[in-house]
């Protein structure tokens, strides 16, 4: 399940900022996707592409609808930034896994446009 986990995520989901997928741009690897059906719980640690990526935030949001939108409701979805990868890790850590700010994050009509598109069937 892992590998085709990893390519649904990874050829679904546009870059904010760039004309690539997040597998173009190894923001994900197969590694990084931790599955436990045991226990309903799937966690994903992406890496931005540099270390102050102001899109942080809203790739982490992408993952999260994309799961939450995919997985039975039974799962519970946790979204990371890798250790040391991002210079606000701790406070984008917080915020993705914040249900109150997540659902917050998306009644931004702004903000849920740039989700909605990261998670258009087909690039521009």
């Amino acid at each position: 399940m892992s590998m085709d986990f990893y390519r649904f995520i990874e050829k679904d989901i546009k870059d904010p900022e760039h004309p690539y997928s997040l597998e173009e741009l190894n923001v994900v690897t197969e590694d990084s996707i931790e599955i436990n059906d045991e226990l309903s719980h799937v966690r994903v640690t992406f890496t931005p592409t540099v270390e102050h990526c102001s899109m942080a935030t809203v790739i982490g949001l992408c993952l999260r609808v994309k799961l939450i939108r995919s997985l039975p409701p039974r799962y519970k979805v946790d979204i990371r930034v890798a250790p040391g990868s991002h210079a606000t890790e701790t406070a984008v850590n917080k915020q993705l896994n914040d249900k109150e700010r997540v659902a917050a994050a998306l009644e931004n009509p702004n903000l849920l446009d740039i989700v909605e598109e990261c998670l258009s069937p087909t690039f521009a």
